[in-house]
């Protein structure tokens, strides 16, 4: 790949620009006619902020992108693979920076699911914790569920909890066997009781969302459809180290599941970073900014910034990589189907040419150069992959285009690499 070339290891040192970028365009203002042909990704947590706090190297940058008026003045999008309701993290990072956040802005791990229109109609189990169901009405499911409704109908399935066991034994229950058999399950973020999701939601595959009854056999069960919103093992919140994130609850089922029946537990569609269809929902909503804005330039280039080298980085290259290899259709033909990004008119066209990954250090990655290139190694005994089982391991595509301190350091270096000024 283009961005793996020699400019890796001092672009990681420093923030340097581009050879071919020339010095001669330096330094011209970007006034009111001149459009930019760029767009910016903000990752949040371990980017802009930590836990709830924003962090002072973003409140400067948001600063940079803004005009005397107080309005950005570059096309900006948030992803985030949390799982919140827009509207609320649109007003959290509006009252962070200080400026106008569109609900649309924000894309949290489950929004892309808006493009997944065959099963909006379906049965849908969804896991979470708060709001889940807001979120996946918001997404276009209208039959939805939750796991307390599968508690509430199969009350003898839950032995995990104990004090349910207790009310079982006293006869305290009822079965509602016409409870409608469940189609779909929609994980769109870990839910607070894992044990409990774990039970019923393998009791759902086992019998193809009709526990009513035992399989004949466990191992040759068709599977429902699984749609995966969020990978991310760990996180960076306020503690001193990374939390578990969705992609250890996946890690689970998927042993679970693997371990009850000798195969695989496969995904219908994974969605939310690394994967492609995050991306492209992303540059989607980006030019549709981009217009609001009044700009009319096609976007021909997106940054996006990173804390986590297996998730936001991997995804970046990942979609760089996507939209140099396109095909007729518009997929990349090494797309495994669980990946595959639906093709639908009201999607803006897809313009952009290259994805820049940016990786910054106020986050789950921390920067030691002197270990840099041996612990890069995919052989290196030190380095473990946190990506999920479904996308490949290549230490490559881990690298980013360029490593800086914090998000301000980036801003400044995409202004010299465009060779325009905000200021």
């Amino acid at each position: 790949m283009r961005h793996l070339q020699q400019h890796v290891v001092d672009e990681y040192e420093g923030c340097e620009y581009d050879s071919d970028y020339s010095d001669a365009s330096m330094g011209s203002d970007l006034s009111d006619n001149v459009e930019v042909d760029f767009g910016i990704l903000f990752d949040v947590d371990g980017v802009l902020a930590r836990g709830s706090s924003p962090l002072d190297p973003a409140k400067r940058a948001f600063e940079k992108l803004k005009d005397a008026q107080g309005n950005l003045r570059v096309p900006v999008a948030f992803v985030t693979n949390a799982c919140n309701r827009s509207a609320d993290k649109a007003r959290q990072i509006g009252n962070w920076f200080n400026m106008k956040v569109q609900p649309d802005q924000v894309i949290h791990a489950p929004t892309p699911a808006k493009l997944l229109r065959q099963y909006h109609g379906k049965h849908t189990l969804v896991i979470g914790q708060e709001y889940r169901l807001d979120i996946a009405e918001d997404l276009g499911f209208s039959n939805l569920c939750t796991i307390e409704d599968i508690k509430e109908a199969y009350p003898l399935l839950d032995m995990v909890d104990h004090e349910n066991r207790v009310r079982v034994a006293r006869g305290e229950y009822t079965e509602n066997p016409q409870f409608p058999k469940v189609d779909v399950i929609l994980l769109i973020g870990e839910p607070c009781r894992w044990e409990t999701d774990l039970q019923l939601i393998i009791d759902l595959l086992l019998t193809e969302g009709k526990p009513t009854e035992a399989p004949r056999d466990p191992h040759n069960v068709p599977q429902l459809p699984i749609i995966a919103c969020n990978m991310d093992l760990v996180f960076m919140a306020e503690a001193c180290m990374p939390r578990f994130g969705h992609g250890a609850f996946l890690v689970c089922l998927e042993a679970l599941y693997h371990k009850l029946t000798g195969k695989p537990l496969k995904y219908q569609n994974l969605v939310g970073k690394p994967c492609e269809i995050t991306y492209r929902f992303a540059e989607h909503t980006v030019s549709q900014i981009a217009r609001n804005m009044g700009i009319t330039r096609p976007l021909k280039r997106l940054y996006f910034f990173g804390d986590n080298p297996s998730v936001d980085i991997v995804g970046a290259n990942l979609y760089d990589r996507y939209i140099k290899r396109r095909d007729s259709n518009g997929n990349a033909y090494e797309l495994p189907v669980s990946r595959l990004i639906p093709q639908l008119d009201d999607l803006h066209e897809q313009t952009v040419e290259d994805c820049h990954s940016m990786l910054v250090g106020t986050g789950v990655y921390k920067h030691h150069p002197q270990e840099e290139q041996k612990s890069s190694s995919p052989t290196s005994k030190s380095h473990v992959y946190h990506g999920h089982r479904d996308i490949a391991h290549e230490a490559d595509l881990s690298t980013p285009h360029k490593y800086v301190h914090d998000v301000y350091e980036g801003i400044e270096y995409i202004f010299k690499r465009e060779s325009v000024s905000l200021t």
